[in-house]
């Protein structure tokens, strides 16, 4: 058995060709994951669109009906910060529908790498910084509704703070939301998730891994979570455009491993999504997106799961 990967070719969707959104990075992390021998092509599942009552088990109604309609208002589509077309709305709901098929692909075999997923700032009802539904969000109702799983922990590692999540799941005792992010960031007003770990501009590699491994167990022993969903943005970067850390690629490995390893080796299944990254040469930013399917093989391998 090998590490299952979910991808779709709707991943990626038409924008503008001056739009600093990097949207064709995702049909590149497919394409090196295969070239650079990271994965083969049985080990790709392909997702299905969710019907709308699952988007809505995190956003309100209005909201959701609004955007795949097309008839949200043009402050709220500014706030996302996409135009807005029919291709987008599929490509949003079949990304939703990948981190939803990747949880449970985790829960089966113990861990499962999305080629997408991660966007948090998408709140119950709107969309902000290019997250227009939260695919967290609904992947965790999604798994309770369907009695997969209950206690659900979200490790988000993305640079900027998960502050949809963090709100979506204020006052809910079964999602355990912790963030460690860049603290002079976006989002400049942070939502309060039930543990943040702010990190000062310029943090290195060694630093950085220091403070996560200071949690992560600490974490895993205090919730006990029936799945883990983790965020592996790789704006931590020291070349990202909007990040601010000063992360390695190889600071990027050890990071994903040293939270695989924590999470694996005590038995909690992992759920994980790419996040953001910000880079305008395509192909290195989509080779740094596979760092975490790397890290997750190595660990897939490892524990023979």
């Amino acid at each position: 058995m090998s590490l299952p990967i979910v991808h779709h070719p709707d991943y990626v969707s038409t924008l503008p060709a001056d739009h600093r959104f990097p949207m064709a990075k995702f049909g590149k992390v497919y394409e090196y994951l295969v070239r650079d021998g990271i994965a083969g092509l049985d080990q790709f599942h392909c997702p299905e669109r969710p019907p709308q009552a699952w988007l809505e088990l995190a956003h309100t109604h209005e909201y959701v009906e609004a955007y795949c309609t097309g008839t949200l208002d043009a402050r709220a589509m500014r706030r996302i910060g996409f135009p807005w077309n029919p291709a987008l709305v599929n490509r949003t709901c079949i990304a939703v529908g990948g981190t939803i098929l990747t949880v449970e692909l985790a829960l089966e075999h113990g861990l499962a790498c999305n080629t997408a997923g991660g966007t948090h700032h998408a709140f119950p009802e709107f969309g902000s910084g290019f997250c227009i539904f939260n695919d967290l969000a609904i992947a965790a109702r999604v798994a309770q509704q369907r009695g997969w799983a209950q206690r659900i922990l979200i490790v988000d590692l993305d640079v900027h703070q998960g502050d949809g999540t963090a709100a979506i799941f204020q006052a809910d005792p079964t999602v355990f939301t912790f963030s460690m992010h860049c603290d002079v960031n976006f989002p400049f007003h942070k939502q309060q998730s039930d543990l943040d770990v702010p990190l000062p501009v310029g943090l290195e590699d060694a630093g950085y891994l220091k403070t996560l491994a200071d949690h992560v167990s600490d974490l895993l022993t205090q919730i006990k979570p029936d799945i883990v969903f983790y965020d592996a943005g790789v704006d931590p970067h020291g070349e990202d455009l909007l990040g601010k850390l000063a992360l390695s690629d190889e600071g990027l490995y050890l990071r994903d491993q040293l939270v695989l390893e924590a999470c694996v080796s005590q038995g909690y299944p992992v759920a994980c999504v790419i996040g953001g990254g910000y880079q305008k040469e395509i192909n290195k930013l989509a080779r740094r997106h596979c760092i975490i399917h790397r890290a997750a093989t190595d660990v897939f391998q490892r524990y023979k799961l």
